[in-house]
């Protein structure tokens, strides 16, 4: 029978520690249900892969929303969309009679396809629009319905029609919104593979050196790819009720492998320090590998949770703004960071339970490891120590300094435009691409997403001679607009009229945004007795995310500040510590979103990247980067300030705290930090745009964030602080019993 003493001590033990007891001694256990878990998981994945659906950038209840709804009511034989299918004659004129002929068939082929709700054929009796002049190719103008998911999967199925047609002499490829955003899909599945082919084993390398073994260095990386066969497991499930595309996707692998190997790293490096300091040298020390693996889940473990809802508290900001695509990074990022979590608190517990000491092995030369893995270390002796001391001893010049770099790097953000970048540059070899470079040479290049104009009468009625008169006098005066090649004849049906515009210019150019902006501020004033005449189509729909975004970006730079406030104080059981961090974090992020501005609206280095600046920085950058790195900054300041605390409340010596926090935790501070920048940057070698800018932001970032506020400002202000790092108001009843680090 347990004595009274073993009770209590039992009772006092932190929820996490009896877990990671409990792990542990059903560690084989835990791993037969984690191989049976992703089993399932592996064969979902190519699944979830087929379902990823082309980028939405639809704002809920929008001018370019009410256009997409209102030409499917009113319009159906137009379509939500329209593509374009290009037909090149290679062997003499498009107006053969063997041309024509195979026309016909691409016509019949495209007309039989589920979701296809009008054809527009070149001739007999067509536009002469849809015949270049030199006689070389025809275009072909296909109406699609469904909300943007639905197109998708259309667009793929007339692409895959007009291929199956045999037809000598010509090349048909189809183009439009839909399908090129299928096709960059498949550009950016393969940037994601190229990033991790690089990023996963450059990684590794660091890991084995900042571990200082083979094991523990590659058991980071291992379980990362577990996490994020099981985010995947999770999205497929979560595909049945909304929808994930290719960004999503890319974006939630590249933060869970960077969070799920940081993760990872933490409670192996804080898992051997325990082995040392109990002593453990062989595996048959069952019960004393069992308590260090639950003194790291209730130390690390209890970190990586923490951090964890950081960057979820941040996501779940980017719900505030009403589009799908912002609610999809949302979930898939969450749902990735919430499977690297469960890994890290179950399967990889049970994994260094079963290998105890064996985790050490194939160490590297005993002057390169941890010192803190050695139970005979001081490491208050070493160089990290030493470095504390360094910053504490000059804390007002070393602060004032990194203020000032951090406020410089971040100065190029008050200059920041916005725009949106399709990467029609990366598409030369897919299908979308080819007939959009044909588009170009014989007719325009705003025929793949023409503008939508709708016009209603007053009250829905019929519109009347005046109303048509003012419609008429509207798009004569669009189509003297040198930015508009031609303005397609009106149709009328009730109280509506529908007319569309082929734009001149690229429709995801400054140009066509430009353009949609003079439209709608035309029809503003040509609207103002009736009828009213609303701009819709791919162009306003970036132009609404921009408005959308920029109206909201005060609501959820509010909503992270104040919710991550809340949560911190309750962390760190402090106030200055979590203003001081959060305020921190906005210089760090501020820097990294000017330093990117600079490279990608400036063109500074634009050939080292490989890629020619558009002159802005895409239209949902800021405020993606923004949540993702307010969350991700977090993961290095609780796991810091936890492991300071500790030994705050052992000594109350504040300069030796800091010390001691910064010597044990720099180094897989450094180094999860070095593998972040690895994982985000490999990124950089994307051939499309937004994963290039998505990737260096958070590479600068955490660059900036581990090196330059971590080892620096951190140091700097917690001793000009002093004591107060630790208020907390007098409703603090107690202290933990265990430390938490």
């Amino acid at each position: 029978m347990a004595s009274p003493e073993a009770v209590g001590t039992a009772k006092r033990m932190p929820l996490l520690h009896r877990w990671g007891l409990l792990v542990a001694r059903r560690r084989r256990l835990v791993i037969a249900i984690s191989v049976v878990v992703l089993a399932g998981c592996a064969l979902a994945f190519p699944v979830l892969q087929s379902r990823l659906t082309a980028m939405d950038f639809t704002v809920t209840g929008s001018e370019s929303a009410r256009v997409d709804e209102l030409l499917q009511e009113q319009f159906p034989e137009l379509g939500a969309e329209q593509n374009v299918i290009v037909v090149e004659s290679t062997a003499g004129s498009i107006n053969s009679p063997e041309s024509r002929s195979a026309v016909d068939s691409v016509v019949s082929a495209a007309e039989r396809v589920d979701g296809v709700t009008g054809v527009i054929r070149p001739f007999p009796g067509g536009p002469p629009m849809q015949v270049a002049p030199n006689g070389s190719a025809a275009i072909v103008v296909v109406g699609l319905e469904g909300p943007m998911a639905d197109r998708a999967v259309v667009a793929r199925h007339l692409q895959e029609a007009v291929e199956d047609v045999d037809a000598p002499g010509i090349e048909v490829n189809v183009t439009g919104y839909s399908p090129v955003q299928n096709d960059l899909m498949e550009i950016e599945n393969a940037d994601v593979a190229r990033a991790e082919s690089f990023g996963l084993p450059v990684a590794m390398i660091v890991l084995v050196l900042a571990l200082g073994a083979l094991v523990a260095g590659f058991l980071p990386v291992g379980i990362a790819l577990v996490g994020v066969l099981l985010a995947a497991g999770a999205m497929f499930t979560l595909s049945h009720v909304t929808d994930f595309d290719s960004l999503t996707m890319a974006v939630a692998t590249m933060i869970g492998i960077g969070v799920g190997i940081d993760y990872a790293m933490f409670i192996v490096s804080r898992f051997r320090e325990e082995l040392a300091v109990l002593g453990v040298t062989t595996r048959e020390q069952r019960e004393e590998i069992a308590e260090a693996v639950a003194r790291s889940s209730s130390t690390a473990g209890k970190t990586i949770i923490a951090s964890g809802i950081i960057v979820m508290i941040s996501l779940c900001a980017l719900v505030i703004i009403n589009s799908p695509i912002f609610r999809g990074i949302a979930i898939g990022v969450a749902t990735a960071v919430t499977a690297m979590l469960i890994v890290g608190v179950t399967l990889l517990p049970a994994v260094l339970a079963e290998l105890g000491p064996a985790v050490n092995r194939g160490g590297i030369p005993k002057r390169f490891q941890p010192t803190e893995i050695s139970a005979n270390s001081d490491v208050m002796q070493g160089r990290w120590a030493r470095w504390a001391r360094t910053v504490m001893a000059r804390p007002v010049v070393f602060g004032v300094a990194s203020v000032a770099i951090l406020v410089f790097a971040a100065a190029p953000i008050f200059g920041m435009r916005y725009g949106v970048d399709m990467g029609m540059s990366a598409l030369d070899d897919k299908p979308s691409g080819r007939a959009a470079t044909a588009l170009a040479a014989n007719f325009s290049s705003g025929a793949i997403a023409p503008i939508e104009v709708i016009a209603i009468g007053q009250n829905d009625a019929a519109m009347t001679d005046e109303e048509r008169a003012r419609l008429t006098v509207f798009l004569n005066t669009m189509a003297r607009d040198s930015r508009v090649e031609a303005v397609l004849p009106a149709e009328f049906s009730e109280g509506y009229a529908s007319a569309a515009a082929i734009p001149a210019v690229p429709f995801d150019s400054e140009a066509a945004i430009g353009l949609v902006n003079d439209l709608r501020t035309a029809a503003e004033r040509a609207g103002a007795q009736g009828p009213e005449i609303l701009i819709g189509g791919s162009t306003a729909e970036f132009v609404d995310l921009d408005e959308e975004m920029t109206a909201k970006l005060p609501l959820v730079i509010a909503f992270v500040l104040a919710v991550s406030l809340a949560f911190l104080i309750v962390v760190f059981r402090s106030i200055a510590l979590p203003i001081k961090a959060i305020l921190m974090n906005l210089l760090a992020t501020g820097a990294a979103l000017g330093i990117t501005v600079a490279v990608f609206q400036w063109g500074i280095g634009e050939s080292v990247l490989g890629f020619t600046s558009p002159g802005f920085v895409q239209t949902f950058l800021p405020t993606l980067v923004f949540a993702v790195l307010f969350g991700l900054s977090m993961d290095y300041e609780v796991f810091l300030i936890r492991r300071m605390r500790e030994f705050w409340e052992t000594t109350e010596d504040n300069e030796y705290a800091v010390a001691a926090g910064i010597a044990h935790t720099a180094r897989p501070i450094t180094a999860a930090a070095a593998i972040m920048v690895i994982v985000f940057g490999s990124f950089v070698t994307a051939d499309v745009l937004e994963l290039k800018q998505i990737g260096f932001s958070l590479a600068i970032a955490v660059a900036i964030d581990a090196l330059l506020v971590r080892l620096v400002l951190v140091p700097a202000f917690m001793k000009l602080f002093g004591k107060w790092n630790w208020w907390l108001p007098a409703f603090r009843k107690s202290r933990d019993t265990a430390p938490a680090g």
